[in-house]
């Protein structure tokens, strides 16, 4: 799939005006968009404080103190960029389902990382599946979203998931924290360990749990040979109505925990399915959510 594809231009359109939301302060690197409670010297005055020794006189209101012979510093509010991680879950069983997972996935990342950009945020991506962890360093500004397109449009759903461990690598080598969306249909029963060390580091995480309609609502009836995505292992099963039943109680557990974890943790939990169109997914429940405004 082309880079150019991703995302048609009528789409880039309706995603002007939209902004990523942080809910935590970071410590950005230059100035941006998004607004820091530090204070400092900058574009929009806020406050004043009293003068204490060692604070830099050029910030001192000389007028003031004409009035009232106290000195006292002016506060501003400082505006910097945020960065923004988006991280796709490139294990094979992201390759079920039609759409593919994955290829939801990366529209997903495509819309949220074009409104980043064109906030002059600070975005990159990562795929993480059975090897190492695959990063595109952070880019800003929309001169720079065919670029990313392309990264994106390369990630491929391959081999067996190791989810757990490379959120674990992921949040050790980040340099900075900031948002981190993950994009992922949790097939690792330790995920929860990844979003642990997320937390640990203070990231502001969102979880976009993805899964396909067959996952959730199986049309499949008779006997069956059942083929595990990640590791290749086969069952034969009749798919009766108890064993239906038995499916949507495991199923339900399942989800349960997911949206669990994320609460426990303090993260953002969103599960769709791909079968929700993705204009809707986007403009609507990432609003509800509060990630974009």
């Amino acid at each position: 799939m082309p880079g150019s594809s991703i995302l048609e231009p009528e789409f880039l359109r309706k995603l002007h005006g939209l902004s990523l939301v942080a809910k935590k302060v970071f410590a950005g690197q230059l100035k941006g968009d998004k607004r820091s409670l530090r204070r400092g010297a900058s574009v929009e005055f806020t406050d004043y404080r009293e003068y204490a020794p060692g604070d830099d006189l050029r910030y001192v209101d000389w007028n003031l103190y004409a009035r009232l012979e106290k000195m006292f510093l002016k506060l501003f509010v400082e505006e910097e960029d945020l960065n923004v991680y988006f991280i796709l879950d490139a294990s094979r069983s992201m390759a079920f389902g039609e759409p593919h997972k994955i290829e939801y996935a990366r529209r997903v990342a495509a819309a949220l990382g074009y409104i980043g950009l064109a906030h002059h945020d600070r975005v990159s991506v990562s795929a993480i599946g059975n090897g190492p962890v695959r990063q595109m360093p952070s880019v800003r500004g929309t001169a720079q979203a065919m670029r990313y397109f392309d990264v994106l449009a390369q990630f491929q759903a391959e081999g067996p998931g190791r989810l757990a461990e490379s959120l674990k690598e992921f949040a050790q080598r980040a340099s900075r924290t900031g948002v981190a969306v993950i994009l992922s249909d949790l097939l690792d029963p330790d995920y929860e360990a990844g979003l642990k060390a997320l937390a640990y580091r203070k990231f502001q995480a969102v979880v976009v749990h993805i899964l396909d309609e067959s996952e959730t609502h199986p049309p499949y009836v008779g006997d069956l040979k059942l083929v595990d995505s990640e590791t290749g292992e086969t069952r034969e099963v009749t798919m009766s109505q108890g064993f239906l039943n038995h499916y949507r109680k495991t199923l339900d557990s399942f989800l349960a925990r997911a949206q669990g974890s994320c609460m426990r943790y303090g993260m953002d939990y969103l599960r769709t399915t791909t079968s929700v169109p993705f204009e809707e997914l986007i403009l609507k429940y990432f609003r509800k959510i509060e990630l974009l405004r």
